[in-house]
């Protein structure tokens, strides 16, 4: 943060300097430049909000698996030289990497996601080891229910009669509705770190990050976000 003078006498502000990351992680969201937009337009509204300024932004195409970024680095380097804030559009433009995340809550460098302002260098520890544990559970979980599904000598195929195609659909689906709340409910145990606590505030965040419910849609609703919570 600076001091700047805007022209007349006595007339300075305290402005915050921000370096914009953005990241997308397939070739044709970088060549089309969708992702890229949409996360230029989220940082632009926030900066404008936090009446700071953007001194230079960063941008690469990678996978979200990848710790090697290179203009993730020179953005970091950046905010150490010029003393500013790095700032991205979402959480998970970083990494969904808990050792990654942690390496950059280390590095000193300030940083706010314009989908959860609340979250910094002081939190996101806290979140990306949560996240972490998520992921470990649900690979422990597929693995236990294989094992368990062997163990019974369940066979895919083989259907003899509508009855059984009924009660297969019916378990796929439920399995598929459970690896769907098993998927989200990562972001939503974030989303209440920072301090979003209702369902309301929990529905208005994953709309805001763009996560899409189970049918696809976009916006959530309190009900679901209870449901997902009721049954993980």
């Amino acid at each position: 943060m600076e001091l700047e003078c805007l022209g007349t006498a006595g007339s300075c502000l305290h402005v915050t300097h921000y370096i914009a990351y953005f990241r997308v992680s397939t070739r044709h969201q970088g060549h089309d430049g969708n992702g890229m937009n949409a996360q230029r337009d989220a940082v632009a509204r926030f900066v404008l909000s936090q009446k700071g300024h953007v001194l230079h932004d960063f941008s690469e195409v990678e996978s979200g698996g990848l710790n090697d970024r290179p203009q993730l680095n020179a953005a970091l380097d950046e905010c150490k030289r010029s003393k500013a804030t790095l700032v991205v559009a979402k959480l998970d433009r970083l990494s969904r990497n808990a050792e990654f995340l942690l390496r950059l809550q280390n590095s000193g460098v300030n940083f706010v996601c314009c989908d959860c302002p609340n979250v910094d260098r002081f939190t996101v520890g806290i979140l990306a080891l949560v996240a972490q544990r998520e992921r470990e559970l649900i690979s422990e979980r597929t693995k236990a229910a294989l094992t368990a599904a062997k163990a019974r000598g369940v066979r895919l195929g083989g259907c003899r009669d509508g009855h059984q195609r009924s009660t297969l659909m019916v378990r796929a689906n439920r399995q598929a509705a459970q690896r769907f709340n098993q998927s989200v409910i990562g972001v939503i145990r974030e989303i209440q770190a920072t301090g979003a606590t209702t369902l309301q505030s929990i529905a208005h965040c994953l709309t805001r990050r763009g996560i899409s419910t189970r049918t696809g849609r976009t916006t959530w609703h309190p009900t679901q976000v209870r449901n997902i919570l009721r049954n993980t």
